[in-house]
């Protein structure tokens, strides 16, 4: 009788899933620290120009004034909530979509689709909101040119000396306004795109890996396309001195509209782009670390998953073996890992 494969160690599979989200952060920080301090920077006096004027001249101000160290301050509040916050997130949309399921095997429609994930997003905000207010504030420390925090235990050790458990959650109404909406959008388009990119024949499982990437990319850029305004009005109020905005989101909403009109609140959008696409290409294909200790099906159909004696293995079904061609410029340990692991 053939070995039968032992169960996925839970332990395993999320630090597998740490270790890929510490990896995106890691690519995509300097990105986030250019769209925070474009959506935070004030507006230019009458004669005078602006602080960055956009997205390339705020990189090279930071990278020349502040070395490659400003790109990445506030990184370590987001790489310590990464792994809970994508396990939360699969699964709020795993949730979302049983919830609507009379039978396990029902297909969604696309609203519901978008339904579940904004699930995901309303189960993300208790860990996105903390992490996001220290990230920001280190973000823009620099720039402002007063240093209060040294770093992010500090941050929050002050932050909840001087406001309490309030001061550390401070814009949680506005992450959920962003990430409900954002992460509907992003779980929607990605089965939507999966759908059309699947030849007539075929099936949405045996999808190759650029199409997968693709519809990941794409579906970040929707996400993003919606998320963007109350991204800017989260930044402003998060960074924001004590009693500034009495009124919370209407009162930033009021000011950025009165001084630098409507187009302010799509502040940092190149960045965000620029950014968008690849990080959400590799998640798709990467999928999302969940510690379940029962076999890690793929909260999406295009993935297997496979356990052997020295890890996980979390790859389209063509790719499956870490031996394939794909994997070849890789260590053996890295091939065998998964990155994100995932939740039907």
């Amino acid at each position: 009788m053939a070995d039968q494969p032992k169960p996925i160690s839970p332990l395993k599979n999320l630090l597998a899933g740490g270790f890929g989200g510490v990896c995106l952060v890691f690519v995509g920080h300097p990105l986030d620290t250019v769209k925070v301090r474009l959506q935070t920077q004030p507006p230019s006096l009458p004669g005078q120009p602006p602080m960055y004027s956009g997205t390339f001249d705020c990189f090279r101000k930071t990278l020349f004034r502040e070395g490659i160290r400003g790109l990445y301050r506030g990184m370590a509040a987001p790489i310590i909530g990464v792994t809970p916050m994508f396990a939360v997130c699969f699964f709020g949309f795993g949730l979302g979509k049983k919830l609507q399921q009379k039978h396990p095997e029902d297909v969604l429609s696309y609203p519901q689709l978008f339904a579940a994930g904004m699930l995901s997003g309303v189960f993300t905000t208790g860990i996105m909101t903390p992490g996001e207010r220290i990230k920001c504030l280190l973000q823009i420390q620099a720039s402002s040119g007063e240093t209060k925090y040294t770093g992010t235990l500090d941050c929050a050790k002050k932050l909840y000396q001087e406001f309490g458990i309030r001061g550390i959650y401070k814009g949680t109404v506005l992450t959920l306004m962003r990430d409900v909406p954002a992460s509907g959008m992003y779980f929607m388009t990605y089965e939507w795109l999966k759908n059309i990119f699947t030849p007539e024949g075929k099936r949405v499982s045996e999808l190759s890996v650029p199409r997968i990437l693709v519809a990941g990319g794409i579906a970040g850029i929707f996400n993003w396309a919606v998320a963007i305004p109350p991204d800017v009005l989260k930044s402003r109020f998060q960074t924001a001195p004590p009693g500034k905005y009495p009124n919370g989101f209407r009162d930033v909403l009021r000011e950025l509209i009165r001084d630098e009109g409507v187009t302010s609140l799509y502040k940092g959008f190149n960045a965000v782009m620029i950014r968008a696409f690849p990080a959400n290409a590799v998640s798709s294909w990467q999928g999302c670390a969940f510690p379940l200790g029962h076999r890690a099906g793929c909260m999406w159909s295009d993935f297997a998953c496979s356990w052997d004696r020295t890890g996980v293995s979390v790859l389209p079904k063509p790719y499956l073996q870490p031996e394939h061609s794909l994997f070849a410029p890789f260590p053996e340990a890295i091939r065998r890992t998964c990155l994100w692991g995932s939740l039907r």
